[in-house]
């Protein structure tokens, strides 16, 4: 019989990549903590309306990229969420969170877009996300931006390593008519210079020509007008307000007029953050500011600033410049051996359990030598040993897997304190791998 592989581009998370996924989640929850922002999960599948309305209709997105169904009980159109602001902005709104103040919230799961897939572009894909609402100030647009560059360092990313922070200004919709305006009229005098995809833009969103990657185009684009010349007194003391912020702290980042972002509901600020490291998929975070889209959705007006993290990418930016070493997920593999071992085993490993190790007991008759094999496979830190003489006596082996060469070898303990003595050498491997 055929065997049933996976959907290409919807990958299986193994046992050995897991631990290094926990530890990014991990640090990146802290990281999100320390700025007060708390978690939200939003379900995988919303209204196809959620979408078409906050990302915005022509978007390649919607246009191309969404998984919609037509739900089979009353007809309802559904998607799977390509992305998760405008859920959360949903949410919001829905449960009235704003109610008593501003809301700085994250969350981190699976998005989904039906694209060609390629190394670090998936159809599904993960994202840590950040979305504060409510917050008008340019300061929160410089505590985002602080906010990755303190995560950078948190994942052991050195400044050298790190992506590098572009950064544009969309200004306000009056100003960005007017700059539609130009280029509509730029690009129509060079329509003929147009790929497909840019001649149907030109009617729809031209603002996106300038994302284009199309190399035959790289001139034309190169030659358009700017957002920066429309942009107003208002918009520009709030980019000059951020920049100074970042300068302040040292944060280095590059102003880049052609920033767009692929999305319609940003206004003025727009960031991302960029890596030479992972060829063509090169934007590990993007996001910015979008002040209209909780009016648009159906809220009272509230301004709002986030951004996105997608964990693939930024794991395979640390398997290239600061691979993730995780600890053992296993302090103790309990090896057993004499009559009714397993029995005992068990009971032992309940205790153990409960004096706050991770125990992980051999299953199973085998000999002291294949045991202890298993034993070093698992990655513990010690190997509990108890056979029968060690029974009898009410003690059990405690034996170093990870220790250094001046740690103390395997030592015989009572029962009574073999989980205290288990912790302490533990620690001890522990201050040794971090050395």
């Amino acid at each position: 019989m055929e065997k049933i592989v996976g959907v290409k581009g919807m990958n299986d998370l193994l046992p050995q990549q897991a631990p290094v996924w926990e530890w990014v989640e991990q640090t990146v929850a802290e990281v999100f903590r320390s700025y007060g922002y708390q978690a939200i999960r939003t379900p995988i599948v919303e209204p196809t309306a959620l979408f078409v309305r906050g990302i915005g209709e022509v978007t390649d997105i919607v246009e191309k990229e969404m998984y919609s169904f037509t739900d089979a009980l009353n007809g309802e159109r559904l998607t799977l969420r390509p992305e998760n602001t405008a859920a959360v902005v949903r949410a919001c709104i829905e449960h009235n969170l704003l109610y008593d103040g501003p809301r700085r919230l994250w969350y981190v799961g699976p998005m989904f877009r039906h694209e060609r897939p390629q190394k670090g572009r998936y159809r599904q894909f993960h994202q840590f996300g950040a979305e504060a609402l409510g917050f008008a100030q340019p300061s929160l647009d410089a505590e985002q931006l602080l906010l990755v560059w303190r995560l950078w360092a948190a994942l052991g990313i050195a400044p050298a390593d790190r992506p590098v922070l572009h950064l544009n200004s969309l200004g306000d919709l009056s100003e960005r008519l007017a700059h539609r305006e130009a280029l509509v009229a730029y690009f129509t005098k060079a329509s003929d210079r147009l790929d497909t995809d840019s001649q149907r833009r030109l009617q729809t969103n031209p603002l996106r020509i300038l994302d284009s990657k199309n190399p035959d185009m790289a001139d034309l684009i190169a030659g358009a007008p700017t957002l920066s010349s429309f942009l107003g007194a208002a918009s520009k003391a709030h980019q000059d307000a951020v920049c100074e912020a970042l300068g302040r702290a040292g944060v280095p980042f590059q102003m880049n007029d052609r920033l767009v972002r692929g999305l319609d509901y940003y206004n003025l600020t727009v960031f991302e953050w960029v890596t030479d490291r992972l060829g063509a998929q090169g934007t590990v975070c993007g996001g910015g500011r979008y002040d209209t889209l909780v009016e648009q959705m159906g809220g009272k007006p509230a301004p709002a600033c986030g951004f996105a993290i997608g964990v693939e990418r930024l794991i395979a930016l640390l398997e290239e410049v600061a691979p993730v070493q995780p600890k053992p997920a296993t302090d103790l593999y309990l090896v057993h051996f004499g009559d009714q071992s397993e029995a005992a085993a068990l009971q032992l490993a309940e205790h153990l359990r409960s004096e706050g190790l991770r125990v992980v007991m051999h299953s199973g008759a085998a000999s002291l030598k294949s045991q202890m094999k298993k034993a070093d496979a698992s990655g513990a830190w010690l190997a509990a040993i108890q056979g029968d003489e060690e029974r009898q006596a009410g003690t059990m082996v405690l034996k170093p897997l990870r220790a250094g060469p001046d740690q103390a070898g395997q030592q015989s303990v009572p029962l009574a304190e073999a989980a205290g003595l288990a912790k302490k050498m533990i620690e001890q491997q522990r201050m040794q791998s971090r050395a």
